[in-house]
């Protein structure tokens, strides 16, 4: 494959201030700090569509989605702390501090912490999709219809397969 750099986007001649920083102690934009929670590392809207990073917490025994895949957007997994279940559409595989996994489109996968300790990764999807909606709101699904469910999935590139 002959890989080259991406079509010109920024086409100035001296640069421009134009960096997002976010201090570790910021609070989560979902969820509350030490329990589950995602902080919104860089949006669809702050990579201008490049991709999507988010710092993830799982407090022990969170659990996690079943099988899924996307059909537009891939999806990697960084551990930052403590143990994360991974499923590469394979097997399970007890993912720690410093493990990567990428998935890409149509990749099955699931994540879930089992364990009796929290645990903290990075998700990063490419190229950016609005998942903050997504985060946002899945949550509230309990009482939603069937119907309902499946459009807000399907709106949001998540196909459960079990």
């Amino acid at each position: 494959m002959n890989m080259s750099y991406p079509e010109q986007v920024y086409w100035g001649d001296g640069g421009e201030v134009s960096a997002d920083f976010r201090p570790a102690d910021a609070a989560p934009d979902v969820g509350e700090a030490g329990k589950d929670a995602i902080h919104y590392l860089a949006t669809t809207e702050t990579s201008r569509g490049e991709f999507g990073l988010y710092r993830v917490e799982m407090r022990a025994k969170a659990g996690g989605p079943k099988t899924h895949f996307h059909k537009t957007i891939s999806e990697s997994f960084y551990i930052l702390d403590g143990t994360v279940r991974l499923f590469d559409g394979a097997q399970w595989i007890n993912a720690r501090k410093g493990d990567f996994l990428h998935v890409p489109q149509g990749g099955l996968h699931a994540f879930r912490n089992d364990s009796d300790a929290p645990a903290e990764m990075l998700l990063l999807f490419t190229p950016g999709a609005p998942r903050e909606e997504y985060f946002e709101k899945v949550s509230q699904l309990a009482d939603a219809t069937d119907d309902e469910r499946a459009k807000f999935f399907d709106k949001h590139d998540s196909y459960f397969v079990d």
